[in-house]
């Protein structure tokens, strides 16, 4: 079968609205490398969009599912428990920022997680509002989707979406938004809009994903915690991409020096198995009865199994180190490529969070980065791009990367870069 085939199937098969980024077919994939069913050979900076950080078929989480699946693969958790389940929350409630007491609960993707962290906000608070920011992303589904901060082509021809979702700006420098303009943003909602007494949650990614990797600076995540404290606002980290260690950190807000009171995670946390979940102060947790929280495949047993390698793993080979090292490595790398390419406007990551911003003239080049992602792939290199104008490559190699592939596909994004924009 060729890729062109498998085009036209999905074609006829495939709902036009899954988009696809790269029209080629994966056959097998190891750690950082991809074979797609022609036989080509890429390196994947992509990882699944940050799903992969223990890489692709990490021989611990294999294993780790296998035993599982030999015992059982599925109960729901809400009909028969089990303690891959239990021991899931327990460890993510030891390593999610915070000194209290914190409960956890665990669904299948990031979506669930934010539009349960909401529920639970709202029950918790008994009030409504939600205050979301600029650029962000929380998600497809109807409710996480008035959250994120971007109409085309997520919400595009759906009409509006659920109310109660207040947008405040998100701080970027090089957009000309400080500070200073985010906060007095969100108090320009308290006077117009919404009175602080109606707003259960602020919810923020500490670096933002989709919207081009900005990261919140500790002084603002303070504010923002003084601002939610002094309104009896509760404040909710979307750690969905950021968590799991991409960042350096397991979680991102070890590094902002202030802790939520519910964090959101997902996507790396079961090393590409459907695994998502929250975690928050415990008393704030145990607001819904029993029942109001779960779902049929939430916590699968098959993903906490998972999980629970994807934790040792990070312990064993110390990628939390790695993450840093390898985000020093890309960063030297694309410095050196900036210092003859006038069109990188910033280079930024925390951690192996790494985006590089192309604009000319101060006016964001989306036709350059997409450019650019074919040109890599044509030479082997598997890259995405994110930003509210879509000019923000962004680099998500799996952390258990060998530092020789990293330098193979920093050299193949330097020549792409060399094609493009000479």
């Amino acid at each position: 079968m060729t890729n062109d085939e498998l085009n036209l199937r999905r074609k006829q098969a495939v709902a036009n609205g899954v988009a696809q980024i790269h029209p080629f077919y994966v056959d097998r994939a190891k750690n950082a490398t991809i074979w797609d069913v022609e036989g080509r050979e890429f390196i994947d900076f992509s990882g699944g969009i940050a799903v992969l950080n223990t890489g692709h078929v990490h021989p611990d989480v294999k294993q780790a599912v296998i035993a599982q699946l030999e015992r059982f693969s599925h109960t729901c958790f809400m009909v028969l428990g089990y303690e891959p389940y239990i021991e899931v929350c327990e460890k993510v409630n030891a390593l999610v920022p915070g000194a209290f007491d914190k409960k956890t609960a665990l669904f299948n993707s990031g979506s669930e997680a934010v539009e349960n962290a909401v529920k639970v906000a709202r029950a918790y608070t008994q009030r409504a509002g939600v205050i979301a920011f600029t650029s962000a992303y929380h998600g497809r589904t109807l409710a996480a989707l008035a959250l994120t901060g971007k109409v085309s082509p997520y919400s595009e021809g759906m009409g509006l979406m659920p109310g109660g979702v207040y947008r405040a700006d998100f701080p970027c420098s090089l957009h000309g938004v400080s500070e200073d303009d985010a906060i007095a943003s969100i108090e320009r909602i308290f006077k117009n809009d919404a009175a602080p007494n109606d707003i259960a949650a602020i919810i923020i990614e500490p670096v933002q994903g989709e919207g081009g990797f900005y990261i919140a600076s500790s002084a603002f995540m303070q504010r923002l915690r003084t601002l939610c404290d002094r309104e009896g606002i509760l404040l909710i980290a979307d750690e969905v991409q950021t968590g799991a260690g991409r960042t350096g950190t397991f979680f991102a807000m070890e590094q902002m020096g202030v802790c939520a009171d519910i964090c959101t995670f997902a996507k790396s946390i079961a090393g590409g198995f459907p695994l998502s979940g929250i975690t928050g102060r415990a008393e704030v947790m145990d607001s819904i009865q029993p029942g109001g929280l779960g779902g049929t495949y939430g916590g699968s047993p098959i993903a906490c199994a998972a999980a629970l390698a994807v934790m040792e793993i990070f312990k064993q080979e110390k990628l939390l180190e790695r993450s840093y090292a390898i985000g020093d490595i890309m960063k030297q790398s694309l410095r050196e490529i900036q210092a003859v390419t006038p069109q990188i406007a910033d280079i930024r990551g925390l951690g192996a969070m790494v985006a590089v911003e192309l604009m000319e003239d101060g006016i964001p080049k989306p036709d350059y980065c997409r450019q650019i992602l074919i040109e890599a792939r044509e030479r082997g290199l598997i890259l995405l791009a994110c930003g509210t104008y879509g000019n923000v490559l962004r680099l998500l190699v799996p952390l258990t990367a060998t530092d020789e592939q990293i330098a193979q596909g920093m050299a193949i994004l330097r020549m792409s870069f060399e094609a493009i924009l000479p």
